[in-house]
């Protein structure tokens, strides 16, 4: 009896916390506009192109500070992707590339539109969660605590990634694609991804990730070759794709990278790789914000707006963007 009352008991809490939470979310919705450019039954990611090919740069850096003063192709596209998804209208989304890439482009977009609710910010860990959840993760805030629409479902960024992208597709190349609005993210494209064209995006974008020296890099004086962290705390992702690729061959993070390096990078690590040992490069979560410099600055000016300032600066070209 006693251990059915503390069954009952745990369950009771949890679900009281639980309700706890979800009343401390914040349900982030469109902007209805009197003309929405989407058109009705039709999913489109020309919005969205636009925006990523005027607001970000080749780092995947935005400028959120224009994005801001001209938001509607960002907001029709947010608009259509509460409308429709994967699981509410599949007959617009024939295949599974065609469901990944709008995938992938929701949680990009939804990324941009939380960081504009909240703009001007330094870092996603400016989002807090609620001060009754002070012992969770200090990046719950923005990706759990804040709910974005999905197909007329409301759910986290952190469902969205872990409970979708990656348990539904089993495809590790997502992590070089997800964007998480942070300077340690992989970059954000300046195109939205295509189900018809997904493997060659995601292959360009895998290849790109490895080429910065901040993702990995071999320092042959301290023997080590330095990781995203990326790699750490995804690592089965990567080794259980491996395995049912390559059954006959070791899994590890080592073996998965060589497969997208140029072929001599790629000998050069299988020939270190058993005698270096890895060390994973700490995550950066500053906001990937082409402005990041000029917001330091900014309080020197008094009360004239960011906006403005910039509008100043740029005509005087003192200051690049």
């Amino acid at each position: 009896m006693n251990t059915i009352m503390t069954i009952k008991q745990y369950t009771g809490i949890m679900l009281l916390l639980m309700a706890i939470a979800i009343s401390g979310c914040t349900t982030i919705q469109p902007v209805i506009r009197d003309q929405q450019t989407a058109e009705p039954g039709i999913f489109t990611n020309e919005s969205f192109d636009r925006v990523l090919q005027r607001y970000v740069n080749e780092r995947g850096f935005v400028d959120y500070i224009a994005l801001r003063k001209d938001p509607d192709d960002l907001e029709d596209y947010y608009y259509q992707i509460t409308t429709y998804s994967p699981d509410s209208h599949p007959e617009l989304f024939p295949t599974e590339n065609h469901k990944l890439a709008y995938w992938i482009n929701a949680y990009n977009a939804g990324a941009m539109k939380t960081v504009l609710t909240y703009y001007p910010i330094d870092s996603v860990l400016d989002v807090k969660q609620p001060g009754i959840f002070f012992f969770l993760s200090n990046k719950s805030g923005f990706f759990f605590f804040q709910r974005l629409k999905f197909g007329g479902k409301t759910t986290s960024l952190y469902y969205l990634e872990n409970s979708v992208i990656r348990k539904r597709f089993g495809e590790p190349r997502i992590h070089f694609a997800v964007n998480c609005a942070s300077v340690s993210c992989p970059r954000l494209p300046m195109q939205a991804f295509y189900g018809d064209k997904l493997d060659r995006q995601l292959d360009d974008e895998t290849r790109f990730f490895l080429t910065e020296d901040r993702n990995f890099r071999i320092d042959h004086e301290e023997k080590v070759i330095y990781l995203s962290s990326i790699f750490k705390w995804y690592e089965k992702d990567f080794t259980d794709w491996y395995s049912k690729k390559y059954p006959e061959e070791k899994a590890s993070l080592l073996s998965y990278i060589e497969l997208y390096l140029e072929p001599e990078k790629a000998e050069a690590l299988k020939a270190v790789s058993d005698s270096y040992k890895i060390s994973f490069i700490p995550y950066d979560w500053n906001l990937n914000d082409q402005n990041a410099q000029f917001r330091k600055n900014v309080s020197v000016f008094g009360n004239i707006s960011k906006e403005d300032l910039k509008d100043i600066f740029l005509a005087e070209q003192r200051f690049v963007f």
